[in-house]
């Protein structure tokens, strides 16, 4: 018997004012699997990324989320569980404690201060907690907004070219980090990147999109032979 997939997309489309952005996207994504997705600029990539937790709305098609369509979940509680750290960290002005604990903030839960101090460490930064994040370097303010995402314990965890404002030994500090992450918490992961040989390290199969529309789906080492 096939395990039902923890993440399924199916004919996925999206058309805004008239502009066909992404058409017929269907793949399924089985749990503990890191699917990169990779294209040319302007594919569809990142759009197809914000359609998997409803950030945007699809036109046709939808998502299934451990065998449910995700539009019959409640917008919030599909966000904690398919969580996006987007390209741009998008850090709020406050503290390091404050940033990565705002999802409990918002929906007035307690934040736990232990699994937040961990998380933290396993991302090297470790008695960061009251530093302003602002006073952060890019790689610093990226590993605080995947902790931000990552305390909410999400069921697949969404990353927009988690890497790509970063300098080359920020990049593979925060990529390095990933990889273990990864593995440490068995996530599922769809991840978005222009560096082929990154979805290459890091990936289990890979999606490459072409306007907007599949060109080739598999396995990382032949989709990028």
């Amino acid at each position: 018997m096939t395990p039902t997939p923890k993440l399924e997309t199916r004919a996925l489309g999206r058309v805004v004012d008239g502009e066909r952005i992404l058409e017929d996207v269907s793949v399924s994504i089985p749990e503990s699997t890191v699917l990169v997705v990779v294209g040319p600029s302007g594919a569809g990539k990142s759009s197809f990324l914000r359609l998997l937790n409803r950030l945007d709305e699809p036109t046709e098609g939808t998502v299934v989320l451990d065998g449910e369509d995700y539009r019959d979940l409640p917008p919030r509680e599909l966000r904690r569980r398919v969580g996006l750290v987007p390209q741009d960290p998008a850090l709020v002005p406050g503290t390091v404690f404050e940033n990565a604990a705002r999802g409990s903030i918002l929906r007035d839960e307690p934040v736990d201060e232990t699994s937040l101090e961990e998380l933290l460490g396993r991302l090297g930064l470790t008695g960061y907690e009251d530093r302003d994040v602002e006073d952060l370097s890019g790689g610093e303010q990226q590993r605080v907004a995947i902790a931000r995402t990552l305390l909410n314990d999400p069921d697949v965890l969404l990353l927009d070219e988690p890497t790509s404002h970063l300098d080359s030994a920020a990049e593979e500090r925060v990529e390095a980090l990933l990889v273990e992450l990864i593995r440490g918490f068995d996530l599922t992961v769809v991840t978005v990147t222009h560096d082929e040989d990154q979805a290459r390290r890091i990936g289990d199969r890979v999606m490459i999109l072409r306007d907007g529309r599949v060109d080739c789906i598999g396995p990382v080492e032949e989709v990028l032979a």
